[in-house]
């Protein structure tokens, strides 16, 4: 069969050669067969019509109706799905082996008849106009500080431009987490672009009910006070269309990556502290953006100027301390010192802490917690009172949080067993002695009397607390005597000796 590299060759020596003969002889082919390329002055693949009929029986052809019909009820439905439910519904009719065919099969009905497939615009860019940013988290990474697992997100901030990025770690999705990534983002980079883009974050966008959702977006006042006084334009995504902030998520995949691959040489993922992890993200971010200068210098010529000053980096909220010593912010609990009961404290909210102030003072900073309907109790609040009302303690719903080691718990629970009607203030008095000397040193001498069977008691605990260092042991260490390989040469040869 004459292939169209043949005749395309015949052409060229037809120009060279005296006769067509030659040239025919040259490629290869019958001169009646060169005459007749030459007359219709195309190559064989433009004449042979495409191959477009079977040439073997469908496989398909008796369940394919029924199976086209499931298709257009079921867009969403899986070839091999639908294969395993014809297999069962027709036994021994179809074979595991013709999956293949039977996946093309529905993969060219996609093409041809199947419903039309989201189309994704391209969009054009301008320097200067448009930042985005998101928050992902980075727990897969596995990474960990001082050995121990480090769950946390990254602040994620992008140019769409120039895709110049930065981030800053957090722990939720809160809005003095947005405030300060935002702002520290924009205070490195130097420059205010013309309009923010997120998604629906509940830190920033108002929940709207589905029929009002074609209405402008509407924003909480307090993401709208900090874009104002940057100068930002809100901007934000319809609900469950992540590829709107396409930009700030493909460098999620990207970003992540990198880090992976950072790790990967770094050869271990443990870090000794976090400022060390945080130079270590500061160390890649600035190698990414070294390749982006000169987009990003197109941006900086755009960009407008930073406001005189940086917002607080908190929060203010007015919080009241109920009868159980107790405010409540964010919808979660904080204990406070009993001495404030029934006043009003000021609360100062940053992404990671409270600080509560009363008259001007600062009282107390507490760890923010993560989430909604928790609670933060610290004993030392409330042991004075709980002492008086030990009554109180067997139903106290935040009762787990009056046991601050394990060894507390040892304690409490050999009291019941021993059948003492007063456990419960036995306890609260051993609890009460160290949040008035020392937490660590009750801690010890329960290791010890527990570890002696020795009877619990407050006086004991007290005692050994005054005296620890000459009476309380220290705790076991366990050694492992090294192996002598040697004592693997004796055994080969005792053997070969019996």
């Amino acid at each position: 069969m004459v292939t169209d590299k043949q005749v395309r060759r015949f052409f060229v020596l037809m120009q060279m050669e005296t006769t067509m003969a030659v040239a025919a002889l040259k490629t290869g082919m019958d001169v009646k067969t060169a005459r007749k390329y030459r007359r219709l002055g195309k190559l064989p693949g433009e004449v042979h019509p495409s191959h477009a009929w079977r040439t073997r029986a469908d496989p398909f052809a008796e369940v394919w109706d029924e199976a086209r019909e499931q298709l257009k009820l079921n867009t969403g439905l899986e070839a091999k799905s639908l294969f395993e439910w014809l297999q069962r519904k027709y036994p021994g009719r179809l074979a595991d082996g013709q999956i293949r065919s039977f996946q093309r099969r529905v993969k060219r009905w996609r093409a041809l008849e199947g419903p039309p497939r989201e189309v994704f615009f391209a969009q054009v860019h301008e320097p200067g106009r448009l930042c985005q940013s998101d928050f992902t988290h980075m727990t897969a990474l596995e990474i960990t500080i001082d050995g121990q697992p480090f769950e946390h997100l990254l602040y994620h901030f992008v140019l769409t431009y120039s895709n110049w990025e930065t981030c800053t770690i957090c722990f939720s999705e809160s809005f003095e987490s947005l405030r300060d990534g935002l702002q520290n983002a924009l205070w490195g980079l130097g420059g205010v672009p013309a309009e923010h883009q997120t998604d629906r974050l509940s830190s920033a966008v108002c929940n709207v009910p589905r029929e009002e959702q074609e209405a402008p977006w509407p924003f909480t006042q307090r993401y709208r006070s900090v874009l104002s006084h940057y100068g930002l334009n809100p901007r934000t995504i319809q609900a469950g269309k992540a590829n709107e902030n396409g930009d700030v998520e493909q460098r999620h995949h990207r970003f992540k990556r990198a880090v992976e691959q950072a790790l990967l040489l770094r050869g271990r993922r443990d870090f000794a502290d976090r400022a060390e992890y945080a130079a270590f993200l500061a160390a890649l971010l600035a190698q990414l953006n070294a390749g982006r200068r000169e987009r990003l210098a197109e941006e900086c010529k755009i960009l407008r100027s930073l406001p005189p000053r940086r917002l607080e980096g908190y929060t203010r909220l007015r919080a009241a301390v109920d009868s159980g010593s107790l405010i409540h912010v964010d919808r979660n609990a904080y204990s406070v010192n009993s001495r404030l009961i029934g006043e009003e404290v000021e609360v100062r909210l940053h992404a990671e802490h409270l600080d509560v102030w009363y008259g001007q003072k600062h009282v107390e900073r507490i760890p923010r917690l993560c989430g909604r309907g928790k609670h933060h109790i610290v004993y030392r609040h409330i042991i004075d009172w709980l002492v008086r009302k030990p009554g109180a303690f067997e139903n106290y719903r935040y009762r787990e949080e009056l046991f601050p080691t394990s060894r507390f718990r040892m304690a409490y629970d050999a009291l019941k067993q021993a059948g003492d009607s007063g456990s419960a203030k036995a306890y609260l008095r051993i609890l009460e002695l160290a949040a008035k000397e020392t937490e660590f040193g009750v801690d010890q001498a329960l290791r010890h009397l527990l570890d002696e069977g020795q009877s619990l008691s407050v006086e004991a605990v007290e005692a050994l607390v005054r005296n620890g260092q000459q009476v309380i042991p220290p705790a076991t260490a366990v050694t492992v005597t090294p192996v002598n390989l040697a004592d693997y040469d004796t055994l080969l040869t005792e053997r070969e000796v019996a």
